[in-house]
């Protein structure tokens, strides 16, 4: 458990509590109103009891008939009156609940958008998602509910309390007495169901992120055939979960037992005593009525404090784990006085960069250890080196998706630090090996980083259709006027309907519509085949003649695009030049590069086989098509 995390634990319930305050404050007004209604109903429910008092004392015990009728009608108005402001209770707290739900989602979404992607690799999208839905779910049904019934009925108990001591204060001290049992058991279950109702929210997250992954992967499953083990998985997960379900049930049991059992042996006392008493003549049948009638009222809030104590605890709990996220702390942030560069022009440097990763071990160098590299503008780079050497993470600090542990980048002469996040990446746009498309349309996923460009805005719809064009003809995307609304048609979840390649040409045209002044392509080609790989190259040239570029490369064809090309070693650039001066030169550089032609020889041996598989497929079923016609025209004739 880190510090923070251990000095939430040790938070009361109240202050974990307190802490949703900031959000529910513009909502506390009504909140308030809903209290002073709810509390009207219990001081209105604790007043009948004084009307059938002095019914039965008076009018009832002297016979006098025309009395009673009044008193009815009093009875029956309070009755009403009190479910009026019940209604108005729930009429006030209804709707505040759900902006502040609201605005916690909010809030938890931009923290999630801000803080670096060093917080996601570490934190489990499961755990994030159950958050944001279930644990601020379960925050708003508190706050409109929970809290407006455990304060009222707090208050309506004590008020309660007092009035049994007014009808009778030795039956008043006897309800009393046999009740403190309850707070002493209601601080024990809080030591019990806080602990355990924290582990059930923490394994619902679990839980979640089991279904997604499984969903996201079922073709890695399916092709595996690992459906039945992924099942098995999830069954021992969700039985745990259940396990910790039945051991909340069981101290909510424990609780209830406690507050049903209490009061019933209260009454018992109660009326053995409340009969003595009135045979003695030292209490009055109407008060000893009155005495049981506000008991009875009493019993619904002194019940309730058990559902309404599991659901503060559990409230307190959702509370910790929003707040776990909300007090991350962002080392990546926008500078105070942020620089701006008005026209870049793609100066990319790195200078003495080290980068470790913060579960790196202390004894070992880490990922980059002293990156001296320059990028001119307008020139194309491409790193290259074998699998781990530094590439994709040397990418990912261009962009400042990472810090740099020691050393500097800078774009133009400036730290990119200096700029804003916003403007830096406006200057310099990335396309990743792992192509990610949104929920949205093909024109949207293309535009993603043109936002004044989105819209319907009649005013830049030319532009923003030539943008879109011309991306999509880079892209060698034009297999998107095929779909069915062409570039309209909305992309499935994480583009998943489209083929691998299709998502790596969508990501491509999406960083080359953002007219970067840098270009950072980690290997945004390796889905395609040989031939389009080549066309999107020969239109990536016409890009890349006004931009600077660098790019992670993982087959001959792409180094040979570059004007210049560094050798990423060890976490090292050991060298740089040309394509035919390292080959000259440098042995290493002959290994990765002859590891690269062999991986590239086997792709196409491999896209040569699919095709005459395919060629073979087409050619059987024809056979087939003109044998079923055969068969037919045969049977006609016959006919």
């Amino acid at each position: 458990m880190s510090t923070t995390q251990h000095d939430r634990s040790r938070l009361s319930t109240a202050r974990a509590i307190a802490r949703l305050y900031p959000y529910a404050k513009p909502a506390m007004p009504r909140i308030y109103l809903g209290m002073v209604a709810a509390l009207l109903a219990g001081v209105v429910a604790l007043a009948i009891p004084l009307v059938l008092q002095h019914l039965v004392d008076g009018p009832l015990s002297s016979g006098v008939g025309d009395a009673i009728v009044p008193a009815v009608i009093i009875v029956l108005a309070l009755g009403v009156l009190e479910a009026v402001m019940i209604a108005l209770r729930r009429w006030f707290v209804l709707t505040p609940g759900t902006h502040i739900e609201a605005r916690m989602r909010n809030g938890l979404y931009a923290k999630l958008q801000d803080l670096p992607v060093a917080f996601h690799d570490r934190w489990q999208s499961g755990q994030l998602l159950s958050r944001a839905v279930s644990d601020l779910n379960l925050i708003r049904r508190w706050i409109s509910f929970g809290l407006v019934l455990l304060v009222v009925n707090i208050v309506t108990i004590v008020i309660g309390f007092g009035l049994l001591v007014y009808f009778n204060i030795w039956l008043g001290l006897l309800f009393l007495a046999c009740s403190a049992p309850l707070w002493v058991y209601g601080y024990l279950f809080e030591k019990k169901y806080s602990v355990v109702a924290r582990r059930a929210q923490d394994q619902q997250g679990d839980l979640a992120t089991a279904v997604e992954e499984s969903v996201h992967g079922i073709r890695v499953l399916k092709a595996f055939g690992r459906g039945k083990h992924s099942l098995l998985k999830f069954a021992d997960q969700a039985e745990l979960l259940r396990s910790t379900e039945i051991e909340k049930a069981r101290a909510i049991a424990g609780i209830w037992f406690w507050l049903i059992l209490v009061p019933d042996v209260a009454f018992a006392l109660s009326l053995l005593g409340g009969v003595g008493l009135a045979a003695a003549g030292e209490i009055t049948v109407g008060e000893l009525l009155a005495f049981f009638a506000a008991a009875t009222v009493l019993r619904f809030p002194v019940e309730s404090i058990g559902f309404l104590l599991a659901m503060t605890f559990d409230t307190r709990s959702a509370a910790d784990r929003f707040f776990e996220v909300m007090d991350e702390v962002n080392a990546i942030t926008d500078p105070a006085h942020p620089v701006t560069i008005a026209s870049p022009e793609g100066r990319l440097t790195f200078e003495n960069v080290v980068f470790r990763y913060q579960d790196a071990p202390i004894d070992q160098p880490g990922t980059l250890d002293g990156i001296d590299l320059t990028l001119e503008p307008g020139e194309t780079m491409a790193l290259v080196g074998i699998t781990g050497s530094g590439k994709t993470t040397l990418t990912a600090l261009a962009t400042r998706l990472y810090d740099v542990t020691s050393g500097r980048v800078l774009l133009d002469g400036v730290d990119i630090r200096q700029l804003t996040r916003e403007e830096l990446r406006r200057h310099i746009a990335m396309a990743f090996e792992d192509a990610t498309l949104f929920s949205a349309s093909v024109r949207d996923n293309v535009l993603l980083g043109r936002p004044e460009l989105a819209g319907d805005d009649p005013t830049t719809r030319a532009e923003a259709g030539r943008v879109l064009t011309e991306a999509l003809e880079i892209a060698q995307a034009d297999f998107v006027h095929r779909l069915p609304d062409g570039v309209d048609t909305m992309v499935g979840e994480e583009g998943l309907s489209l083929s691998g390649g299709q998502r790596q040409r969508l990501a491509l045209a999406r960083a080359v519509a953002a007219r970067p002044a840098v270009l950072v392509l980690d290997d945004p080609l390796s889905a395609l085949d040989v031939d389009t790989e080549a066309l999107v190259e020969a239109a990536l040239r016409r890009v890349l003649a006004t931009t600077t570029g660098l790019i992670v490369a993982h087959r001959p064809s792409t180094v040979q695009m570059a004007d210049r090309v560094a050798l990423l070693q060890e976490g090292r650039i050991t060298d740089v030049g040309t394509h035919s001066e390292l080959l000259k030169r440098n042995e290493h550089y002959r290994y990765v590069i002859s590891s690269l032609e062999d991986e590239e020889l086997a792709q196409i041996e491999r896209e040569d086989r699919e095709l005459k598989l395919a060629e073979e497929e087409g050619r059987r079923r024809e056979a087939v098509d003109r044998e079923s016609r055969v068969i037919e025209r045969d049977g006609e004739v016959k006919r």
